[in-house]
């Protein structure tokens, strides 16, 4: 394997996806380049937060949530030696509800909700199978064999990387030290079609550290733009770049 075909191998690298011939010829070849060195620290970071993307602690109004839905859902009293426990009062009845609606909520509280035939539990797969398959695109282009990267020195000390896959047709921006947009406003990420401004995705508002798999094709794009936009977005920028990023061409 000769050294350009080496330095293709960051991402798969960052990812344990190469074969053990490959990853001794690949770490030998990080000893004596630096330029490879950093993208590989880079993309393990970057890795590393994939691992955590599904697995955010729930929202706080998740728990009232949780507990308005409970009152809605009718409670069976348990059978006991061939009769059922109820008394006169329903105070029974009203202690198994009581119990349930704990139980969950202090399950809530940890972050792990078992509430079966409700939309609150829809909701919560939806979103986790969305950010699982986010992650997988992501993870593909920062692995792809053709994968190039761009690092830049952004404003305020921030530091970005972009990585852009032909085979994939999508493009990577990795985001450290960047400082939080002013309220009410968000990061909107674009893509530079030929002078040509294309909204390639926001930026989480709330990290500093942050990947974000563009939205859309990479076609034609010669590279990447970053503005301060009202929260949701825009159709088109409204503000000066805050950051301009050319795509890797070799």
């Amino acid at each position: 394997m000769n050294t350009a075909e080496l330095h293709t191998l960051t991402g798969a690298y960052a990812l344990h996806a190469l074969p053990e011939p490959e990853r001794l010829a690949f770490e030998r070849h990080l000893e004596d380049c630096e330029a490879c060195a950093q993208e590989v620290r880079e993309l393990s970071a970057t890795a590393a937060r994939l691992g955590l993307a599904v697995a955010e602690t729930p929202p706080r109004e998740l728990r009232e949530r949780v507990l308005r839905e409970i009152t809605t859902v009718r409670q069976e009293n348990p059978a006991h030696g061939g009769r059922t426990r109820t008394g006169g009062s329903g105070r029974t009845g009203r202690w198994y509800a009581f119990a349930l609606a704990a139980c969950v909520a202090a399950a809530a509280a940890f972050g792990g909700v078992a509430v079966w035939q409700n939309q609150v539990a829809q909701d919560a797969r939806q979103e986790a199978d969305l950010a699982q398959r986010q992650n997988e695109a992501l993870a593909q282009v920062l692995s792809a064999p053709d994968a190039k990267t761009s690092s830049a020195e952004l404003t305020g000390g921030a530091h970005g990387t972009v990585v852009v896959s032909s085979s994939q047709n999508r493009a990577v921006f990795l985001a450290s030290g960047m400082a939080r947009p002013p309220s009410g406003k968000v990061y909107q990420i674009w893509f530079n079609d030929e002078g040509t401004m294309r909204s390639a995705g926001l930026m989480d508002p709330k990290a500093s550290d942050d990947a974000v798999l563009l939205d859309g094709p990479v076609d034609r794009a010669s590279g990447m733009g970053i503005t301060v936009e009202p929260a949701g977005g825009s159709e088109e920028p409204t503000s000066s770049p805050v950051a301009l990023m050319d795509f890797p061409t070799a």
